[in-house]
């Protein structure tokens, strides 16, 4: 008859070959070019950077790996679409940071998270912080479509959601070359003068060559006219400096929580301006993230600015486009008024040719 030690050690190598197989480890390489090894999908994940909170929530189709994130993220995610989706996100952690994108480290190794998104481009001071106390950490950098297709395809990896990450990408990829048929042979003549505001109430500052507003301007069919070589990418301009350009086209960010049309229009310094006497200033819409910079949804803000700058040649069914990408980005289907929300009607009523994204869209 076996010992009673035998037994143990029988039924441990029983246990072992029972036991289910531990999780194949992936490695991402990371925009500062380091590679990071993860035992498995990252299940708890913390993100500093802005838009990664809503980028993380697409590539999953909800919150459910979110740990932590950027008081930023949150506010931008409770006032959009995403907190009317999942309302739980309000209880996500929110003091992953001190000043600015200074990690709180101590909140963070709290949350216990098996991956942390930090920015790659603010150098060392926020990141080894995490390093040092035992932390796994991706980095990613801001500013251009390639950056950005890289957080797609980096997340996608980190989470194991790799084929809706690359459904992600196809997208872009397709609305890319879709509006680029429509809209690549358009003469400079007939480009609009388009002007980006990242501040409006603070400071007058707009984008200029290599943004990534740049870059969306250019694709639509429009012309930057802050865009001139060798001037610097974001540029704090006068009302002197904006009667020159005279554009005929004003985008207005979405960081700023107050701000509206209204606010141009009302300006008696601007009153000259071909954008304000025709009524083409437009406040950028708001979806699972403010559609200004890369995010998730660019293709939607790439259709809508084309109907914004050329309504003749740019004839997409947007508000059915925002119906079905967010059935498969996020397994939910918005309201007729979530999506006036989105789209800004009521900041944009009156706004010339606006009335395309209205729900009966006039001919």
């Amino acid at each position: 008859m076996p010992s009673p030690r035998h037994l143990s050690a029988a039924v441990f190598c029983l246990a072992l070959s029972s036991a289910p197989a531990l999780a194949n480890p992936i490695s991402i390489t990371d925009q500062a070019g380091l590679d990071v090894t993860l035992d498995g999908p990252a299940n708890r994940i913390v993100t500093i950077p802005i838009p990664a909170a809503s980028m993380i929530t697409a590539i999953d189709g909800g919150p459910d790996r979110l740990s932590g994130m950027h008081p930023l993220s949150k506010s931008a995610l409770m006032d959009g679409i995403l907190g009317a989706f999942f309302p739980d996100m309000a209880s996500i952690p929110s003091d992953v940071v001190g000043n600015g994108f200074m990690p709180n480290v101590e909140a963070v190794l709290a949350l216990n998270p098996d991956l942390v998104f930090q920015w790659g481009h603010l150098g060392g001071d926020v990141i080894n912080p995490l390093r040092n106390a035992g932390l796994t950490v991706a980095t990613v950098t801001y500013g251009t479509e390639d950056l950005a297709r890289g957080w797609i395809e980096m997340m996608g990896k980190a989470t194991g959601e790799t084929q809706k990450a690359q459904r992600m990408l196809d997208w872009r990829d397709s609305t890319l070359a879709d509006i680029r048929a429509t809209m690549g042979d358009l003469p400079q003549g007939a480009r609009p003068r388009v002007l980006y505001f990242n501040r409006f109430l603070s400071e007058m500052k707009v984008s200029g060559p290599g943004t990534y507003n740049d870059f969306y301007i250019g694709l639509a069919g429009g012309r930057n006219p802050a865009a001139v070589e060798g001037a610097p990418a974001w540029q704090v301009v006068n009302a002197e400096q904006l009667m020159a350009w005279d554009p005929e086209v004003i985008l207005l960010n979405g960081f700023e929580p107050d701000l509206s049309p209204a606010d141009v229009y009302g300006n008696p310094l601007l009153a000259g301006l071909s954008a304000v006497k025709s009524k083409r200033v437009y406040q950028i819409p708001l979806g699972g993230y403010r559609w200004d910079p890369p995010n998730q949804e660019s293709p939607l803000m790439w259709t809508w600015l084309s109907m914004v700058l050329h309504p003749e040649k740019g004839a997409w069914p947007l508000r059915k486009n925002i119906v079905e990408a967010y059935a498969w980005l996020y397994g939910q289907t918005p309201t007729e008024d979530q999506i006036d929300g989105i789209l800004r009607l009521a900041a944009n009523s009156g706004a010339s040719g606006y009335d395309t994204f209205a729900r009966t869209a006039k001919p």
